[in-house]
């Protein structure tokens, strides 16, 4: 039985992981060094998320995708550069910070109220895809609450694998400990799903695609609603973590000495 779905994912840019992040206080609150200045990609685990809905979509005709994306907008437009040449989608933005200081509380009722505001989404065919967590802020609560938000009560989370069934079910396939999976079946949509790593490779540049996306996409960044997020707590300082080196070479140690070397240090 083919069944079309309508899935919405959420992701957001993080600053490009070569680059050294140096955090500051600001006057706002706690923010990067030059955060404007850095290189934004979409963020990883978003980014599988959204490759596995494609897939998804060339396998059940008539399914739709929409992006889902809560950032500066300048720095969205830039990463959409990128991101509209891999995978077809309908772009909705919402301009605000994609810190990873901001409360995934409140950056949950955003996206849920975006979510709910899009024209013709059907909530009975709806899949919530997203990251576990984030390369920003790995709370791994954010996609969690949106779903309750949205009323979404089957979710599925650290997803490596979707199969939807003829009956219509899907399978799915979470991470659990131990490197197992614990697979279970869904009566089918609506459901949310928080992808891990997934198995598909990241589709190749198609300027096509891209040309397509854009012509919603510049639309979607222009009419973004603004949206102030406070950071979720308050921080007295922020700051590198110290390093802290200190090497002996010995030859000749039994493991066990090691070992035990080791657990006495990490008492300390």
């Amino acid at each position: 039985m083919s069944v079309a779905f309508h899935i919405v994912v959420c992701g957001s840019l993080v600053p490009d992981p070569l680059q050294t992040l140096t955090p500051v206080m600001g006057a706002d609150g706690p923010a990067l060094k030059n955060e404007l200045m850095l290189p934004a990609v979409l963020d990883p685990f978003a980014a599988h998320a959204l490759y596995e809905a494609a897939n998804l979509v060339k396998k059940t005709p008539g399914s739709k995708i929409w992006l889902v994306s809560l950032g500066n907008k300048a720095k969205l437009q830039q990463m959409m550069m990128t991101v509209a040449q891999k995978v077809e989608f309908e772009l909705v933005a919402l301009d605000g910070s994609a810190s990873g200081f901001t409360d995934s509380f409140e950056t949950a009722a955003a996206l849920a109220g975006a979510i709910g505001a899009i024209p013709g989404l059907e909530c009975e065919r709806l899949l919530l895809f997203g990251g576990c967590a984030s390369a920003s802020r790995d709370a791994g609560t954010t996609l969690q609450m949106v779903g309750e938000r949205l009323g979404l009560a089957d979710q599925f989370l650290a997803v490596d694998e979707l199969e939807v069934q003829e009956d219509g079910s899907l399978k799915i396939w979470e991470r659990i400990e131990g490197g197992s999976y614990q697979v279970s079946v869904c009566a089918g949509a609506p459901a949310v799903l928080g992808w891990a790593t997934g198995n598909l490779p990241e589709p190749p540049n198609n300027p096509q695609i891209g040309m397509k996306n854009m012509r919603t996409v510049m639309p979607a960044l222009q009419r973004a609603a603004k949206v102030p997020l406070a950071a979720g707590a308050a921080f007295a300082a922020v700051e590198l973590p110290a390093q802290q080196r200190q090497t002996r070479i010995v030859k000749d140690m039994p493991v066990d000495e090691i070992a035990q070397e080791i657990v006495d240090w990490l008492k300390k």
